[in-house]
């Protein structure tokens, strides 16, 4: 895949964070993407639903809802943020096999056990994912906190 492909495909991914922004929670976006189209599209509402697991990843899967394996097998996550345990579970129970990462300064996720197991990340360091990031934790601190478990 083109890097102008992951740039793109990582600008829907910034529009579901500024969703998430709009809507009270945490501005964190991401896409699921197979054969060059969007097939899911999420963002972290957490704190909108009450939940404990609704990241911007997990958001995604769940819309982009039931697929194969062969199919995950094709797919590329994208988020804006490095993701967490949890949400690299879910990359690697489904066998997704690449992740491209808008930033990992912010936060940064269990990135080389991916690749241990065999993920191929891509780190953009996008600066707009940068600025979102910290605008909002500098705002929020403490919800910030509750989101990556602190």
């Amino acid at each position: 895949m083109k890097m102008e492909d992951h740039h793109a495909n990582m600008r829907a991914a910034i529009e579901e964070a500024r969703i998430g922004l709009e809507e009270g929670g945490i501005p964190i976006g991401s896409v699921l993407v197979i054969d060059g189209q969007i097939v899911g599209r999420g963002h972290n509402r957490r704190v909108q639903k009450g939940s404990a697991v609704l990241h911007a990843e997990m958001d995604c899967l769940e819309n982009a809802g039931r697929m194969t394996a062969r199919d995950y097998r094709r797919s590329t996550i994208y988020s804006t943020l490095s993701p967490c345990d949890m949400c690299s579970g879910a990359i690697l129970l489904y066998g997704i096999p690449r992740v491209v990462v808008g930033e990992n300064k912010t936060f940064q996720g269990p990135e080389e056990y991916l690749r241990t197991r065999g993920v191929e990340l891509v780190i953009l360091d996008d600066d707009d994912c940068k600025d979102m990031m910290d605008g909002f934790i500098q705002a929020n601190p403490d919800l910030w906190n509750e989101d990556i478990g602190e």
